[in-house]
C-alpha cells in the first residue's frame, strides 16, 4: 500500500487532549511528509505517547483532528489503521501463541495472503533473530524478544507508516542493532516511520527530522543538524536538553559519598 506523495502521511491540526486539570497535548499541529523518519522527542510528561495514541486510533481526542495521508483517523478508523503499524511502549502480546503464531495472526487481521505471510514470516524471524524460539511461547520471551516479535507482528502487511514508541527500551545491544536494521531497511522503501525515544545517540543516527514537544506544545522541529547548530551543541542530546531548558544541578547530596 502506498500513499499520495502530495499530501502529509501523518498529521495532525488543534489537536487537545487533558486528563482533569492537566492539558496533556495542548492545540498540536503536526506534518510528516512519506519517507521520514521522524523523531518525537521530550520529557516525560511532554505529551508523546497521548499525541501518538491519538493519531493511530487508541485515544479519541478532545478537540482537533488527525490522520494518516487522506484518511481522517477518527472519521473512519478502520481504513486509518489499515495504513498503519503500531509498537507502543507498553504492549500486551497473546501468551499463549508461538512467536510465529503471534506474526502469523497480526498478518490473518490484516487480510495477507497466506502464503504471502508465510515468506515474510520467515524473513522477519531471520532478520530479528527468532528463528531458533519461534515455536516457543510468548510467555516465555525476554523483554528483548517480545519486542522483536511484537515488531514483526506491526509489519507483517508492509504498512506505508509505523509508529514505534520507545522500541528499544530494555533491549539489549544485539536486539537494538537487530531492530535498528529493520527499521533502516523498512525506510529504505520508502515507508515513514515516527519514533519517539531517549536514546538520543539512536535518534540522532536514524531520525530526518525531529519535533520536540514541552508541556504538550510542538516547541521545535529541525533536522538532527539544525537542531545541534541552533543551540550550539556536539551532539543531538546536548541540543536537546537545551532546548528543554534542563539544568544538570550544581549543588547538593553532598551527604551522597562512601562512608569513612
Amino acid at each position: 500500500m502506498q500513499l499520495d506523495q502530495s499530501s502529509p502521511a501523518v498529521w495532525c491540526k488543534g489537536l487537545v487532549r487533558t486528563f482533569g486539570e492537566k492539558v496533556a497535548v495542548n492545540n498540536l499541529d503536526l506534518s510528516i511528509a512519506p519517507g521520514e523518519f521522524y523523531g518525537l522527542l521530550g520529557p516525560n510528561g511532554a505529551g508523546k505517547t497521548t499525541t501518538i495514541k491519538m493519531i493511530v486510533g487508541l485515544l479519541r481526542p478532545d478537540e482537533g483532528r488527525a490522520g494518516i495521508g487522506d484518511c481522517d483517523t477518527w472519521k473512519d478508523p478502520t481504513l486509518a489503521k489499515s495504513r498503519i503499524g503500531v509498537l507502543p511502549e507498553e504492549f500486551n502480546l497473546y501468551e499463549r501463541l508461538t512467536g510465529a503464531e503471534l506474526i502469523e495472526f497480526a498478518a490473518a487481521v490484516h487480510g495477507v495472503d497466506r502464503n504471502v505471510t508465510a515468506d515474510r514470516r520467515d524473513e522477519l524471524l531471520c532478520l530479528l533473530d527468532l528463528e531458533q524460539d519461534a515455536n516457543k511461547v510468548i510467555g516465555d520471551y525476554s523483554r528483548g524478544m517480545r519486542k522483536k516479535a511484537a515488531l514483526a507482528a506491526a509489519v507483517i502487511h508492509s504498512p506505508p507508516v509505523l509508529f514505534l514508541d520507545e522500541p528499544f527500551e530494555g533491549v539489549d545491544a544485539i536486539s537494538a542493532r537487530l531492530i535498528r536494521r529493520l527499521l533502516q531497511r523498512y525506510t529504505e522503501t520508502g515507508a515513514t516511520v515516527i519514533f519517539s525515544s531517549h536514546v538520543m545517540e539512536l535518534v540522532e543516527k536514524l531520525c530526518t527530522r525531529i519535533g520536540i514537544m514541552v508541556d504538550g506544545r510542538l516547541e521545535i522541529e529541525a533536522t538532527p543538524g539544525e537542531l545541534m547548530e541552533k543551540f550550539d551543541a556536539s551532539d543531538v542530546e546536548g541540543a536537546f536538553l537545551a532546548a528543554v531548558g534542563a539544568n544538570e544541578p550544581t549543588e547538593g547530596l553532598d551527604w551522597l559519598k562512601s562512608p569513612e
